[in-house]
């Protein structure tokens, strides 16, 4: 599928490992800039250096999960070097170029817009969110199996948003015996719960329902565990934050009182690496066939 092609990875994390893999089995010529920490490489793959020569003929650009912060840095565990994409990276970059990340900032969306390239943020599909809310859920019940001297069969379990994580996370801890009290923002929601057989409430009464918590798993981007919901939770309650940087919690205020509140952002990529690169793999592949189809990029 990708005969003839150059792919360029640029940082990383294990999740990657998996997609260079598919990209090698698909013919493509690849290269991996912020790699050369990595023990055992593809040996079919370049490990070069950051440089525009190498963009400079590239056909797909793989960036990280969260592809850059607001300052260009680019996050890769495989090297101790420091990564920044400038523009005068992404100008040497072609303008049939696909540029693939799982979700961006400002930063990199006004250099992709400004140099006309095709940016696809993987995390913003339903599919791959969906796909993905599976190792997030198998990821927040080891976290809460590890964190708390309790079994999560019989637990007061809460949980805040019922998006694609939130309806696969109740769903999973109402089968194995909790009982599963969910924050709902919309009547819709409210609704949907209920079928399920679960206990929903409203988020604005989320204190009243706290104060009997054994778990609280928060899959909301949006701060949602004030400090006054705080001050009624008890002592002994375990918060696993599964939203995106900076969470939804008041994690100063959980530590003042001596709460156990855990932000675990990325989780695919850490419980399931191989799964999350295989996700991305098989989606990376659809967006190009269909980019290729409408004539966004030659095949």
């Amino acid at each position: 599928m990708l005969t003839g092609k150059h792919v360029v990875f640029l940082g990383g994390d294990a999740r990657q490992l998996e997609v260079i893999k598919s990209c090698l089995e698909w013919n493509a010529r690849v290269s991996c800039i912020g790699f050369d920490n990595l023990q055992t490489p593809p040996s079919e793959a370049a490990i070069r250096e950051f440089r525009t020569s190498v963009l400079e003929t590239a056909d797909i650009l793989v960036l990280p999960i969260v592809g850059t912060d607001d300052e260009g840095k680019i996050n890769s565990v495989f090297t101790s070097k420091k990564l920044v994409l400038q523009e005068e990276h992404l100008k040497a970059v072609p303008s049939h170029c696909l540029v693939f990340t799982g979700m961006a900032r400002p930063y990199l969306r006004d250099l992709c817009k400004q140099f006309d390239l095709t940016l696809v943020e993987l995390l913003s599909r339903d599919d791959i969110a969906i796909y993905n809310s599976i190792p997030t859920v198998e990821g927040a019940l080891m976290m809460a199996i590890q964190h708390t001297d309790i079994t999560i069969h019989g637990s007061q379990s809460i949980v805040l948003g019922l998006g694609r994580v939130g309806l696969s996370l109740a769903r999973a801890l109402d089968a194995i015996g909790a009982n599963v009290h969910v924050g709902v923002l919309t009547h819709a929601q409210y609704a949907r719960a209920f079928e399920m057989g679960l206990n929903p409430f409203y988020s604005k009464d989320l204190v009243k329902y706290a104060k009997e918590a054994d778990l609280i798993f928060n899959t909301v981007p949006a701060r949602i565990v004030t400090d006054q919901i705080l001050r009624h939770v008890p002592h002994d309650v375990v918060i696993i934050d599964l939203a995106s940087k900076p969470g939804g919690v008041d994690f100063d205020y959980a530590k003042k009182r001596g709460i156990k509140a855990i932000l675990t952002p990325s989780l695919p990529g850490v419980v399931a690496p191989k799964t999350a690169g295989q996700i991305l793999a098989k989606t990376m592949a659809e967006v190009m066939l269909d980019e290729w189809a409408k004539g966004g990029v030659s095949s």
